[in-house]
């Protein structure tokens, strides 16, 4: 099992972050993701389909602790197993929010070591994007 850990801050509140993070419409506007693929309903058990580049995958969102903790896990994906990450938003003392992203996930032999560094940048940028977005549009 492999894993990733990454943070930002910013200074929007928790609400305006979990906002954000809750819309998937919003994803391609604040991270990497080109698009998203299908819309169903937003709670627990939803699955979200997501286009980066020509690869689609799909999330099934596995737990909603609102302006809190959101996570999800890997319903499809071409180059991961047994994905499960989730994010945290901790206010801050002095206003703002931490984002933490962090996620396990298994992958094919030939693959590990290209993932373990291209997730880890990646899910660095979603959190980064997110932080910054949030504070341009805070809610």
């Amino acid at each position: 099992m492999t894993s990733y850990d990454v943070t930002a801050e910013s200074p929007a509140p928790p609400s305006a972050v979990w906002a954000l993070l809750l819309d998937a419409r919003t994803w391609p506007a604040w991270s990497r993701i080109d698009a998203l693929e299908s819309e169903q309903s937003e709670g627990v058990g939803a699955v979200r389909a997501f286009r980066t580049g020509k690869v689609v995958t799909k999330e099934r969102i596995t737990a909603l602790e609102p302006e809190r903790r959101f996570a999800y896990e890997g319903a499809e994906n071409p180059q991961l197993t047994d994905y499960r990450a989730a994010v945290e938003l901790h206010e801050l003392s002095g206003g703002g929010t931490r984002i933490r992203w962090h996620g396990t996930y298994s992958a094919r032999w030939g693959m590990r070591w290209f993932l373990r560094r291209y997730l880890r940048r990646f899910m660095q940028d979603m959190a980064t994007g997110l932080a910054e977005h949030a504070a341009r549009v805070r809610r």
